[in-house]
């Protein structure tokens, strides 16, 4: 029997997918590759075929050798689908290659209003008005929704909350990554990736009930712990957050 339900061939909907930014500050190839050897220690699934934008912005005055610098990217687990702020005249050079080109929107400017435009109100007498009473001081409090999940996320997995809070109440496991725009509260195990700030929220942070991590991050700046857990914070509630540009791990205990 044929289903009832009609399916067209295809369909487009919104989807969400995150990627990684590769801020590119210097142009030397040599350079790049040695600083990427250096990152993922030789692990060749260290970023895991992780989609990733190319940003260039820091060196667009300067030449860039793209048909060796995007299979260097590839051949380390990074699966560029993108270039911001590139050059014109590379743009053909990138499509090649089956990239897109990001192109980053600059504001509108404002229309010049001449002299003669301008109309310039008549006087009117001015009259006294009363002191204004001070207002009472404004309480802003910050409240972000969030998505909770209640089952353990398995290697291979990922969930993304978009402009929310992430709280799971079972273990993220290993080769499982787990996102949110806000912060990430996990009451219970975390033993694979934790990203909070996906947007650059500097102010997110990651909470669990057990600490052992294969990566954390907190708006693009990350840690990993291939040398183990700091020992003191093994098996215990800690919370991850930054400390400037660094990320910091503490026990929630002790947290002041």
């Amino acid at each position: 029997m044929q289903n009832s339900t009609t399916r067209k061939p295809i369909e487009i909907k919104i989807s969400t997918v995150v990627a990684v930014a590769i801020l590119l500050n210097e142009s030397s190839f040599p350079a790049v590759e040695a600083a990427l050897k250096e990152m993922t220690a030789g692990s060749p699934d260290f970023f895991d075929d992780e989609f990733a934008v190319i940003d260039v912005e820091a060196i667009t005055d300067q030449e860039l050798d793209w048909n060796a610098l995007i299979p260097l990217f590839k051949a380390h687990g990074l699966n560029p689908v993108a270039v911001r702020h590139a050059r014109e005249e590379d743009h053909a050079t990138i499509r090649s290659h089956g990239l897109s080109i990001d192109v980053v929107s600059k504001p509108r400017a404002e229309p010049e209003i001449q002299a003669s435009q301008v109309q310039v109100p008549a006087p009117v007498e001015a009259t006294p008005v009363a002191a204004p009473v001070a207002a009472e001081p404004q309480v802003i409090i910050r409240n972000m929704p969030a998505m909770v999940i209640d089952t353990p996320v398995r290697a291979g997995q990922r969930i993304y909350a978009r402009g929310a809070d992430l709280i799971i109440t079972a273990s993220v496991n290993n080769g499982a990554e787990v996102i949110a725009d806000g912060s990430i509260h996990i009451y219970a195990p975390l033993r694979g990736r934790a990203l909070a700030g996906a947007t650059g929220n500097t102010e997110a942070r990651i909470f669990a009930m057990t600490m052992e991590p294969e990566l954390v991050s907190i708006a693009g700046i990350y840690r990993t712990f291939e040398n183990g857990f700091p020992p003191l914070q093994a098996h215990h509630p800690a919370q991850v957050k930054l400390n400037g540009d660094s990320i910091e791990v503490s026990s929630v205990k002790s947290a002041g």
